[in-house]
């Protein structure tokens, strides 16, 4: 009897009512990407590399945990993490005879948080284990007998926790904003005798279905929403090619979420300070044709904006230095650094800055310029 192929849409469908049960999600885009980031890491040796799912919230109470753990019903091999060394998790990586694990790490604030410290090692993993070349050297034996050997950092990873991630981390993410539910909102209790087998019925259908979709998606190159391309492109290939060999309504719900959720991750990332201050410049400071400005009108028109984070730089509103070393940063378009130049005024010479000098780094950084503010006050 011939076996009946596995309708991938109607999979995925059924994938995305099971964590509907269990997780209230921010937007339509996150349940979706979610489930495609499930499916993916059943596929992982058919793509170059493989994104980050990232649950973030800024209090506890607000379903991350949850969201993790659902997930762990559905991928290969899940490994929770909670503070695990990175010697862990480099042999656990490159080493479990069971198959290489799905790497699930809750309370992730606790390894990158404000009170923890750099964590450079295991940060390295998690952004060398994003592609699928990745490797970690270490020196393995003891006193003079050490030798370097290589430890593959390839694997799926999921992280959960307060706050935000390293800016590295974050580019090579999915980011889902969680939040806390609201008094209307209800889901079901998570009980694992019960609802850990069904998720597990799930991911062996997945598994099923990824081997026979795993030749069409090996070396896939699907078509991306329009202005998603660099590091963006590379984080939801695979979740895309995904959704092309599911069919249905799934590759037209992918590229949707996909736009959404880059565009959310743009708009919110905390850790562009230096984009934020370049767009901030152009679409407020210099808007309305101003060519040029003293730096300490630069600083007021700044400091003035609301839900802008110039006010409060670490206690203490920008300053001319802290404009100075973020500006400097960035060339011009003869590829110098951007600095202060004098500006003559009716009271004599100041210091301020350019229009020209700053228009090579908006052009290349910022985003598609919007009806902004208004215009700031010139001073010729």
């Amino acid at each position: 009897m011939t076996e009946q192929p596995i309708d991938g849409a109607a999979l995925l469908d059924d994938i995305e009512r099971f964590h509907r049960r269990f997780n209230i999600f921010p937007t339509e885009a996150a349940y979706v990407a979610v489930v495609l980031w499930n499916a993916h890491a059943h596929l992982l040796d058919a793509f170059e590399s493989t994104p980050r799912l990232a649950f973030l919230s800024p209090e506890p109470g607000s379903g991350k945990t949850r969201a993790l753990e659902i997930c762990g019903t559905l991928v290969p091999q899940p490994m929770v993490a909670v503070n695990a060394s990175p010697a862990a998790l480099f042999r656990a990586v490159s080493g479990m005879e069971s198959g290489r694990p799905t790497i699930l790490f809750d309370e992730i604030d606790t390894v990158f948080g404000p009170k923890a410290k750099d964590n450079e090692e295991l940060r390295g993993l998690i952004n060398a284990g994003h592609r699928r070349t990745g490797v970690s050297y270490r020196c393995v034996g003891d006193g003079g007998n050490q030798t370097v050997q290589a430890f593959p950092s390839y694997a799926a990873v999921a992280v959960a926790g307060l706050g935000w991630l390293p800016d590295t981390i974050l580019t090579r993410s999915v980011i889902i904003r969680m939040r806390r539910r609201a008094p209307n909102e209800h889901v079901e209790s998570f009980r694992s005798r019960i609802n850990e087998p069904e998720g597990r019925a799930l991911r062996d259908q997945l598994a099923a279905w990824a081997d026979h979709v795993r030749d069409q998606v090996q070396g896939a190159f699907p078509d991306m929403p329009e202005g998603v391309t660099d590091r963006p492109a590379d984080v939801w290939e695979p979740l895309l090619a995904i959704a092309d060999a599911a069919g249905g309504h799934w590759p037209e719900r992918a590229r949707e979420a996909c736009a959404e959720l880059v565009t959310a991750a743009t708009a919110g990332d905390k850790a562009s300070l230096g984009i934020r201050l370049l767009t901030d410049l152009r679409d407020v400071v210099f808007n309305g044709g101003i060519d040029r400005m003293p730096t300490t009108q630069i600083l007021a028109a700044l400091n003035a904006m609301d839900e802008a984070p110039w006010a409060d730089m670490g206690g203490k509103p920008l300053d001319s230095r802290q404009l100075a070393k973020r500006l400097g940063e960035y060339v011009t378009a003869s590829n110098t650094p951007v600095k202060a130049r004098n500006i003559r005024t009716g009271a004599g010479v100041v210091k301020g800055y350019y229009a020209a000098d700053l228009h090579d780094a908006w052009k290349r950084y910022c985003p598609t310029p919007q009806e902004s503010a208004t215009p700031a006050t010139d001073t010729e």
